[in-house]
């Protein structure tokens, strides 16, 4: 109990009680366990269920795109923690981006958004990319606005726009805020780790799950300094934490040139920052469901939890173990294959089945068609 105790002080951050519940905020009841703080919110866009439903709705439709062809969850797949299994997504039309897409878990804690940009300070911000970017193209709203618009002008979404903002007028800044009310709402706390750290399930996890938590925790790995907190990763935000801890990392995936170059394509934070030290780093995602978010790294070129073990264990991959810009943290280190099928089992832990599940975050256009299709049998 010694060790579980140390796991939970750690990974709850000073939190106050790790008991299950869901937190009610002043207009909106987040499904977090009590004692765990909420997400912050805009001021000029407090969340609300039906703000939340609205965003849900839009989240899945394909008329955001320039082409209908393309919605957010094309790329944010909920079976996947609203990640894809692909190297890279494809845009609307037809256009590869250049990042694996990122899940979308507990996104309200983030204190940083996308795997290379230290600007973005919200989730609304960080919208207006794959809403308005031309190069490359994601949904391509730029120029097609008034259509899109037009689009949803009928009763159904009158309704819901009335319900979310006390109008019923559709505009691209309420569609913004509502997608990212929806995305606000994503939380995840129901995996067997949540069971064993937070509800005192001492059974929630067999002997090789909990010898790889001790791994994991442990100095000999370093993994938590990266992927600390109760969300598993040090770029946060919360009412207990303000501040992002360190988090955009060079984990050495590339030494292209022998002085510490990424490929050119995407050099990850010094393309924002221009400043050398931050060649080659991006952002630690967190690790909640992990397991269902392959393949890993930014550019997706690890496809395996198991090829990711054994690349922080050779403390980078072939030159990049090298880097001269590699965090302190990635040194490599040693696991007898025991360890190794630990870790792993910890890792698999992570995962929250009923996230995955979850009928709030699902499609609500197939449920509607569903019921259509099943009233004319």
């Amino acid at each position: 109990m010694a060790l579980k105790a140390l796991i939970v002080l750690v990974s709850c951050l000073l939190l106050s009680s790790c008991s299950d519940s869901v937190h009610t905020g002043a207009d909106y009841q987040y499904a977090i366990p009590e004692g765990f703080p909420k997400p912050p919110e805009p001021a000029d866009n407090p969340m609300s269920a039906e703000k939340v439903e609205l965003g849900r709705w839009l989240f899945y439709d394909t008329a955001l795109s320039v082409n209908q062809t393309t919605s957010c969850a094309s790329c944010h797949d909920q079976q996947h923690a609203f990640a894809e299994p692909k190297v890279f997504s494809v845009g609307a039309t037809g256009q590869p981006l250049k990042r694996n897409a990122l899940a979308l878990v507990n996104v309200g804690y983030n204190g940083s958004f996308t795997w290379a940009h230290n600007g973005l300070q919200s989730i609304e911000q960080q919208l207006l990319i794959p809403m308005f970017s031309e190069n490359p193209i994601e949904l391509g709203m730029t120029g097609a606005e008034q259509d899109i618009i037009y689009r949803l002008d009928d009763r159904h979404y009158q309704t819901m726009f009335d319900a979310a903002f006390g109008d019923s007028d559709i505009n691209m800044q309420r569609i913004n805020q509502a997608l990212a009310s929806f995305v606000r709402s994503l939380t995840s706390f129901d995996s067997a780790f949540d069971d064993y750290a937070y509800r005192y399930q001492d059974d929630a996890l067999d002997g090789l799950a909990v010898a790889g938590m001790e791994l994991f925790f442990s100095e000999r790995l370093e993994c938590f300094h990266c992927h600390g907190g109760f969300n598993f990763t040090q770029s946060s935000r919360h009412q207990l934490q303000q501040l992002d801890l360190k988090p955009f990392h060079n984990t050495g995936l590339y030494n292209i040139d022998g002085k510490g170059a990424y490929p050119l394509q995407d050099r990850g934070l010094i393309d924002i920052t221009l400043e050398p030290d931050d060649m080659g780093k991006f952002r630690a995602p967190t690790l909640r469901n992990i397991a269902v978010t392959a393949p890993y790294m930014h550019d997706g070129s690890l496809a395996t939890l198991e090829q990711v073990v054994d690349f922080y264990s050779a403390g980078g991959r072939a030159e990049g173990v090298n880097n001269p810009f590699k965090s302190e943290f990635v040194k490599g280190f040693v696991l007898s294959e025991e360890e190794r099928q630990a870790l792993l089992a910890f890792l698999q832990s992570l995962t929250d089945e009923k996230f995955l599940t979850n009928p709030q975050f699902s499609n609500p256009h197939q449920v509607v068609s569903q019921r259509y299709v099943d009233s004319a049998d």
